[in-house]
């Protein structure tokens, strides 16, 4: 028989290990090791068993063992020094207070977060950045108060089928087993908050509270006696169900999360949110929630518009279009117009904020960017695919003009660096606040001590993957008998490769198989052998993804290589863990430049990897020719199966010639010294790079700051200046067709212009309605291409000289001639405004008509 309802019972602690439970129910223990160790003692054996999920531990530990330890004045010590050495985590002072006005409360959504694997409200790395982001964020003190959903089902965990192909299966999640508290008012009632739906529906959520060390956690729940069925599934599972479905969870986590977040600072006092930051669109609505809120305090549309802008942040993630949530525009006018109106906001308001180049769709990037003063992409080379991607919603401008800027990721190294590494080098390496000097430290340590941590590592991940191996096989219905064989999958003594990610086509997981025999010998050689880790899941709905998977799981079942290339089913944090910190190689090959930023390979490099990747992501910017390898690229070869098959070959050329060569040179007491060279020196140059805690510095520094000042800026005096900006803004946008750069006029040229030189300008520009100030005038100049296109000039801005009665005005200034060659230079007109945060902001620009410049030391 079946349960028809199934719930988890918690444990009673003795009045003794009462902080026990405190520990348990902040998910900092995720990344404190020591915190893990009291867990192993609680009872080692149960611990091994739940896989150790301290929840889950407390459940099934006996009533006997917890009175055991009770009375164990010893144990009780430990627990009462890590209580107490939380308690100090979470009060004392850490680098954020020390930032003048810094936000007293940042607001962060997200549809994923990867705190730990006990937690399984994650798909890949959107999920597992923002866990390391609220990680970083508490050891920093960074005062974020975040936003999710919970999710029922999870993402899915992964199975194979005999025949190789990707099963899906959703396993229910039960709070109550889960390291979450109910968020309940005053009187002891839950917490509700609500979103309208069309019809009449109201959709109902209660919320949970996960406390990721400083940072507290707000999910929200839809399975509540108040819905209805549909209702109640709208966090069934991540990433689930059409577009209908789709609509329903962001429409929850972005307007439910505003009012969840109202709801949490009323019942515990926690400071309402100064700037809220959107990681990728699909919080987007969050901005219209405040736009309400601001509405009905008396403000109009675009009053609210302009205060809501400048305090929010948008990251983007994706480097391609089809990864952007798009709804059809009926949709949106359903849910938001009609008797679901909100008064306050119009409805065709909102569908201009999510209007795009097609019609009929709405686009929730477009709309997190227009409701965002603050954008950026999550690594430089992102940043510029983005500035190309968007450069529509600010059209005249270039697209290094596009107001998106880049903040690479980083990765939390105490979750991810293995605890070997992390005791060897010191507690101090990678843990709140980077130091240079520390990193330098990994020269001091022995090649015997670095090469032996390796090797451990290397050996935990071969152990692992043959239980894993073992376990899906039997699952595919293969008999112990026929097994034994996996006793010698592969080597702890050969080099490992690591490659693990999601599995869209761009990240090319099968690239490895395009000339199998090569692949073969690489595998196989006799002096030099490489064997490979891969795991990845595909989408529930890629068909595609499913294919790739089955033909790596095709190859690897083969019995001449399946010793040393395995698929390990079900990639998830904890095996993540395990690969990281053993490969000894990290291999990515994306698509270039569709890899948006790529952390896993920051991780690899973190425990002593060695990164192996087409130049894509945060590789782009931090590879710098001897802290790993770079894949070399055919970028401007069409046929994509030649580009495939060009880069593939580039692929094996290096791990024959290069990697496998430098890993098997070995001294003659059996170190691979020119390998461990290598070793320090990624430590030393990604290290400080590659963390969260420099991540998050930039946000506050960049972003976070910056944004706060703008909020305040438009919030005193009752949005009085909020009213003024919007003003200006709309009489700009208005009087705009009115100006005009009429003439443009140089001196001090010369015949024949040299370097050092400068150039004067006077620029004559019609103002229609406006004023001068409200307008900046500004020189660009550099070089310029073949078809007089400025190549990434400099900007000089020209200074008022006269003013006339007719609308004109003459501004005035000079350029320096800084470079040989083709130079040119031309004058533009944007507005200019004190609250502007960026010259592109309102997408208005003015231009000659005529382009006026000098080639080749000509003028035209």
């Amino acid at each position: 028989m079946r349960a028809i309802r199934r719930f988890t019972v918690r444990t009673v602690l003795p009045p003794e290990l009462a902080p026990l439970g405190e520990l348990v129910h902040n998910l900092r223990w995720s990344w404190h090791p020591e915190t893990l160790d009291l867990f192993a003692e609680v009872d080692p054996a149960t611990w091994d068993r739940v896989g150790y999920d301290p929840v889950a531990l407390l459940g099934a530990v006996e009533a006997s063992r917890l009175r055991e330890l009770a009375a164990d004045r010893r144990f009780l010590r430990r627990v009462a020094d890590a209580a107490d050495d939380l308690h100090e985590y979470m009060t004392a002072p850490r680098w954020y207070q020390t930032i003048p006005d810094a936000p007293r409360a940042i607001a962060y959504f997200s549809p994923e977060y990867g705190i730990a694997a006990a937690l399984p409200q994650y798909s890949g790395g959107l999920g597992i950045l923002a866990g390391d982001h609220l990680k970083a964020a508490s050891d920093l003190g960074v005062p974020i108060l975040a936003v999710g959903l919970l999710y029922r089902h999870g993402y899915f965990t992964q199975s194979l089928s005999p025949e190789g192909w990707q099963l899906e299966h959703y396993p229910s999640l039960d709070p109550g087993g889960l390291p979450l508290t109910l968020l309940k008012e005053q009187d002891g009632t839950p917490v509700r908050v609500t979103v309208s739906l069309p019809e009449q529906r109201p959709l109902y959520a209660q919320v949970w509270v996960a406390q990721v060390g400083r940072v507290p956690l707000l999910l929200l729940d839809s399975d509540v006696a108040e819905n209805d069925n549909a209702a109640r599934d709208v966090t069934d599972r991540l990433y689930g169900g059409g577009t209908d479905h789709r609509l329903l969870q962001e429409l929850l986590l972005g307007i439910g999360g505003v009012r969840a977040i109202r709801a949490y600072c009323r019942v515990t006092g926690h400071p309402e949110p100064e700037v809220f930051h959107t990681n990728e669109g699909h919080a987007g609505f969050l901005g219209l929630e405040r736009i309400r809120e601001l509405t009905e305090a008396r403000l109009s549309f675009d009053e609210a518009l302009e205060a809501v802008r400048a305090g929010t942040v948008f990251t983007t993630h994706t480097p391609v279009p089809a990864g952007i949530d798009r709804f059809p525009a009926e949709m949106i006018a359903r849910q938001f117009g009609g008797g679901n109106a909100w008064p306050t906001v119009p409805v065709e308001r909102i569908l201009e904020l999510g209007a795009e180049d097609e019609p009929g769709k709405f686009n929730m990037a477009a709309m997190g960017m227009r409701l965002a003063q603050r954008v950026n992409g999550v690594s430089e080379l992102h940043g510029e695919v983005s500035r190309e991607m968007f450069r529509g919603l600010w059209p005249g401008f270039d697209a290094d003009d596009v107001p998106i800027g880049s903040i690479t990721n980083g990765v939390h190294a105490p979750t991810w660096v293995g605890r070997e590494i992390m005791e060897l080098a010191g507690r101090e390496l990678p843990t709140l606040v980077e130091r240079a000097q520390g990193w330098e430290g990994v020269n001091k340590i022995s090649d015997v001590d670095v090469w032996g941590i390796r090797n451990r590592l290397r050996a935990r991940l071969v152990n692992a993957a043959r239980e894993r191996l073992r376990r899906s096989w039997l699952a595919r219905g293969a008999s112990r008998a026929e097994l034994g064989w996996i006793e010698d999958a592969l080597d702890p003594n050969v080099l490992t490769i690591g490659f693990a990610r999601r599995v869209p086509s761009y990240k090319r997981l099968t690239l490895m198989l395009n000339d199998q025999e090569r692949l073969r010998e690489l595998l196989l050689n006799p002096e030099k052998p490489v064997q490979i880790v891969i795991a990845g899941k595909a989408h529930p709905a890629d068909e595609g993804g499913k294919k790739l998977i089955q033909q790596i799981v095709r190859f690897a079942d083969s019995e001449d290589v399946r010793h040393r290339i395995v698929f390990l089913p079900d990639y998830d944090m904890a095996l993540g863990q395990l690969l990281v910190q053993g490969c000894d190689v990290w291999m990515n090959n994306p698509l270039r430049p569709l890899e948006a930023c790529g952390t896993s390979g920051m991780k690899a490099a973190l425990n002593g990897g060695l990164n192996l990747s087409i130049r894509d992501g945060w590789w782009d910017e931090w590879f710098d020719g001897t802290n790993g390898w770079a894949v070399p690229t055919a970028d401007g070869v069409a046929d994509p199966d030649r580009r495939d098959e060009l880069e593939a070959h580039a692929l094996y050329d290096l791990i024959d010639h290069e990697v496998a060569d430098r890993f098997y040179d070995r001294a003659s007491d059996g170190l691979p010294l020119r390998w461990l060279e290598m070793v320090r020196h990624t430590l030393t140059s990604l290290g400080p790079k590659v963390l969260a805690g420099r991540m998050l510095r930039d946000y506050v520094i960049g972003l976070y700051a910056p944004a706060a000042e703008s909020a305040r800026a438009l919030s005193v005096d009752g949005y009085d200046p909020a009213r003024h900006f919007a003003a200006w803004k709309l009489r700009v946008h208005q009087a705009w067709p009115g100006v005009r750069v009429e003439h443009v006029e140089a001196a001090n040229l010369g015949d024949t212009p040299e370097v050092g030189a400068s150039l004067e300008l006077r620029a004559t520009i019609a103002l229609g309605e406006l004023q001068p100030s409200d307008i900046r005038v500004q020189a660009a100049y550099g070089l310029v291409g073949q078809h007089d296109e400025m190549v990434g000039p400099s900007y000089a801005d020209l200074t008022l000289e006269a003013e006339a009665d007719d609308g004109r005005a003459v501004f005035s200034g000079t350029i320096p001639l800084d470079r040989t060659g083709s130079f040119g230079y031309t004058v533009r007109v944007v507005p200019d405004h004190p609250l502007v945060a960026t010259p592109a902001e309102l997408g208005l620009i003015a231009v000659p008509e005529e382009p006026v410049g000098m080639t080749n030391g000509t003028l035209r």
